[in-house]
C-alpha cells in the first residue's frame, strides 16, 4: 500500500501534513542509507517495496530507477557539499521530508508532496519518570535533561529527536507511516569504512559517527529496540559489516529479506 493522501503542493510553501499521513502504511519498507555494505544490495530486486532514502543514497536508487517513496536530510549542508545528488533526490523522490529552509528556493515537482521537519521537544520530568508519553518514548530519566532526549518520536507531526544521525528520523518516519517491517540496507555507522557514493577524488562530507556513537547512536537505537519494538514494527538489519550489536538490532541475510518482501 503505497497511496498517502493527495496533498498536492502546488505553490512552494504549502506543506504537506504529517498528521495526515500517520498510520496511513502497513507492511514492509527498505531504509536506504548510503554505508559501504549498500554497494551489494540488489536493490532492484526489492523495487516494488517502499524505500526510504537519504542523503546521497539517491545515487543508488537513480541507478536503479528507483523513486524514492519518501527522501530524508537532516543535514542542511548536504545541498552545498553535494549539490547533484541533493538535486537528483529533489527531481526523483515522491516525498520530501527536509527542514522548511531547504524547500526554499528548491527545484521541486509540483506533484512532490513536501513534508517540513521540525525537533521534538525535550521530554519534561513526568515523562522522564515514565518513560513515554502519547506521541513518543524516552530515556527514564529525573534530573537529566541531556538523558531524557535519548529519544523516539512515534508522531511526526509532534517532530522528531536527533541521535546524531539521519538513519534514526528514518525510523521515526517508518514507524509515524505505519510500516510494519523494516529492512535496513547501508546501515553500516562505522566511519572507517566510508559511504559507498564517495571515492578519493570526489567531495567528501564531514562525519562524525565515531563522535556522537557512544553519546546519542547506540543510547538512541537501544531506547528502540527495547521500548518501541514490537509484534507491529520489527527492524532487520540487512548489513553484515554494520557496527550495531545484533542484539539490539537483529541481522538478517538477503534469502529471509526476500520472504518477507513478497
Amino acid at each position: 500500500m503505497n497511496t498517502l493522501p493527495s496533498q498536492r503542493n502546488a505553490e512552494r510553501g504549502a506543506f504537506s501534513s504529517f498528521e495526515a499521513c500517520r498510520n496511513s502504511q502497513k507492511g514492509p519498507v527498505v531504509i536506504l542509507a548510503s554505508g559501504a555494505s549498500a554497494r551489494q544490495f540488489p536493490l532492484r530486486d526489492f523495487a516494488h517495496l517502499p524505500v526510504i532514502a537519504m542523503n546521497g543514497s539517491v545515487a543508488l536508487t537513480a541507478a536503479c530507477a528507483v523513486k524514492p517513496f519518501f527522501y530524508v536530510c537532516t543535514d542542511k549542508s548536504f545541498r552545498d557539499q553535494q549539490p547533484e545528488l541533493f538535486a537528483t533526490a529533489l527531481r526523483d523522490s515522491q516525498r520530501l521530508a527536509l527542514w522548511p529552509e531547504q524547500f526554499v528556493g528548491a527545484d521541486i515537482p509540483a506533484d512532490t508532496e513536501c513534508y517540513p521537519l521540525h525537533k521534538a521537544d525535550t521530554p519534561g520530568l513526568i515523562d522522564g519518570l515514565r518513560g513515554h508519553g502519547s506521541n513518543h518514548v524516552c530515556s527514564r530519566a529525573l534530573w537529566s535533561k541531556r538523558a531524557r532526549s535519548i529519544a523516539f518520536s512515534k508522531d511526526l507531526a509532534s517532530g522528531y529527536y536527533d541521535a546524531r544521525t539521519v538513519a534514526y528520523v528514518a525510523l521515526q518516519l517508518a514507524y509515524h507511516l505505519g510500516f510494519e517491517q523494516v529492512l535496513m540496507v547501508g546501515v553500516d555507522l562505522d566511519q572507517s569504512l566510508g559511504r559507498f557514493y564517495e571515492d578519493d577524488e570526489g567531495e567528501h562530507s564531514p562525519c562524525g559517527l565515531d563522535q556522537h556513537w557512544d553519546t546519542r547512536i547506540l543510547p538512541s537505537l537501544t531506547l528502540m529496540a527495547e521500548q518501541v519494538v514490537n509484534e507491529h514494527f520489527r527492524v532487520y538489519n540487512l548489513s553484515a559489516v554494520s557496527r550495531i550489536p545484533p542484539e539490539i538490532i537483529p541481522k538478517i541475510g538477503l534469502p529471509e529479506a526476500r520472504r518477507m518482501a513478497v
